[in-house]
């Protein structure tokens, strides 16, 4: 057994659930609310702006210049992604340039990115890799899974087409062979590490979409004369 593959099978019950939930259920149906969509695409947006630094930090650790060249491309595509394919649902919603930037990072999605970044600099190179691999892998494989039961007319179609295309598949195919070469020259306490971050990353995606769903962002103390003297309250605001 491969070490990416031992990896799916620790984490296959979350993988599960990340498949199952309702964004990605009625994505596939074509009922997910637009006001949901819309505000899950602008904070994917800002996640791939981190997700294309935190590559760029682990390029700058890889132990070889094809490995450097493999994660800087990747790098640069998680840009293109967002130009293109944020750019089309932006301009769909009426999202201006201006209103995006002026939208703060969701507190799921700043959390996400801390963890890339941290993992990246702070870590070692396999550790980085484990890291940025549910990115590719998730949503791989939850595009492919939606593209079989799509119908025609899904107002989705292009997030659909961009997750279940072979330019991406060719992407994960390749990530998901570096990190099998990187563990397999590792020792144990390495592959432990990988193994840990890696399923962290897989809870950060679920939370992502979760909190994109229920429209969830930064808590706020409710103020000192509401809460009565007695208990302590949060308010959730809608993005």
């Amino acid at each position: 057994m491969s070490f990416t593959q031992d990896l799916a099978l620790q984490t296959a019950d979350l993988r599960r659930q990340i498949h199952d939930m309702p964004f990605n259920r009625e994505l596939a149906e074509g009922t997910l609310p637009a006001e949901v969509f819309r505000g899950y695409i602008v904070q994917d947006a800002h996640y791939l702006e981190g997700f294309a630094r935190a590559l760029s930090l682990a390029a700058a650790k890889a132990p070889d210049p094809a490995t450097i060249a493999q994660l800087a491309g990747s790098a640069g595509t998680a840009a293109a992604v967002e130009r293109l394919l944020h750019g089309h649902y932006m301009a769909l919603y009426g999202v201006s340039e201006a209103q995006f930037r002026a939208t703060g990072v969701s507190q799921a999605c700043d959390h996400y990115i801390a963890s890339l970044i941290r993992a990246c600099a702070l870590g070692d190179f396999p550790e980085a890799l484990a890291a940025l691999l549910p990115c590719f892998w998730i949503y791989h494989d939850v595009g492919h899974e939606i593209a079989a039961m799509a119908a025609p007319g899904n107002p989705y179609a292009e997030w659909i087409a961009t997750y279940s295309g072979e330019d991406f598949s060719a992407g994960v195919a390749k990530m998901l062979a570096l990190t099998d070469r990187v563990a397999a020259a590792a020792d144990a306490a390495t592959r432990a590490r990988m193994q840990k971050v890696f399923a962290r990353s897989c809870w950060h995606e679920w939370h992502f979409w979760d909190s994109a769903y229920h429209r969830r962002n930064w808590p706020k103390p409710v103020a000192e004369a509401a809460r009565n003297g007695h208990s302590y309250h949060r308010s959730v605001a809608e993005l």
